[in-house]
């Protein structure tokens, strides 16, 4: 699949598409508490994108069973929402798609439930601030690998390991194109950024080791050695000047 560049009516309607996923998620993080089953936020999920006029991206795409991704400690990325109930000093990846006119939007934050950690609370800083260093190399005429080893310098500066095998991609009518967008890389490498490239950017980052397994369920990513993770993203667009983030209100 080739790398596709957006007309600016297309990432107009990217645009809306990333505002309905901006304004679930903040509802969503509004309502993570003790006690609260992880299925509770799912129901959430896919009634306000309706509400708002999207179509969840992620129930039935391959198979996923659920509207909103739901990954608890030391689970990376694809926890199924269900029965599981959030408990206190737990942190909590949301990670949510949204469709508006046919195209995409997909954004996740991370959370913590309650009181938690002051390691756990570094590990999300240090998430969100990996994210923002990937998105400030999200520029015109720079290279891929620019955005990748922006978030790994960033990562590892702060004493975190960043997965490597789970990446961020191109979006746009489909939920994954070209490129992947690896969290870690060499500066000046891989493809040139084009006006009208739009990426989903996604830092995941391990207080542990970057490795990481596959649960019983065949969906859920966990860390291979138990240790936390959190992920954050956003879906941006490249242009003239500053990068522009879709999935903000």
């Amino acid at each position: 699949m080739a790398i596709t560049i957006k007309s600016e009516r297309e990432i107009a309607i990217m645009r809306k598409a990333g505002k309905i996923v901006a304004r679930v998620l903040a509802i969503l993080a509004r309502e993570v508490r003790p006690g609260l089953k992880t299925k509770e936020l799912d129901v959430i999920a896919e009634r306000e994108i309706r509400k708002l006029g999207g179509i969840p991206s992620f129930k039935g795409y391959r198979g996923y069973p659920a509207s909103l991704c739901v990954s608890v400690n030391d689970e990376i990325v694809h926890g199924i929402p269900g029965d599981r109930v959030l408990v206190e000093g737990d942190i909590i990846s949301l990670d949510l798609g949204a469709i508006y006119e046919g195209y995409q939007g997909d954004s996740a934050i991370t959370v913590g439930v309650g009181n938690i950690s002051l390691q756990a609370r570094a590990l999300i800083e240090a998430t969100q601030g990996a994210l923002k260093a990937g998105i400030d190399q999200a520029r015109n005429k720079n290279r891929l690998g620019d955005i990748s080893a922006a978030v790994q310098q960033y990562a590892e500066s702060r004493g975190f390991s960043v997965v490597r095998e789970y990446t961020g991609h191109g979006i746009g009518r489909q939920m994954h194109e070209e490129p992947l967008i690896p969290n870690f890389g060499i500066p000046g490498t891989g493809p040139v950024l084009k006006k009208g490239m739009t990426l989903a950017i996604e830092p995941m980052l391990n207080v542990g080791d970057w490795r990481t397994r596959i649960c019983d369920n065949k969906w859920t990513v966990c860390t291979l050695d138990g240790s936390l993770s959190a992920h954050f993203e956003h879906t941006v667009a490249i242009t003239d000047g500053e990068p522009e983030i879709l999935t903000v209100e």
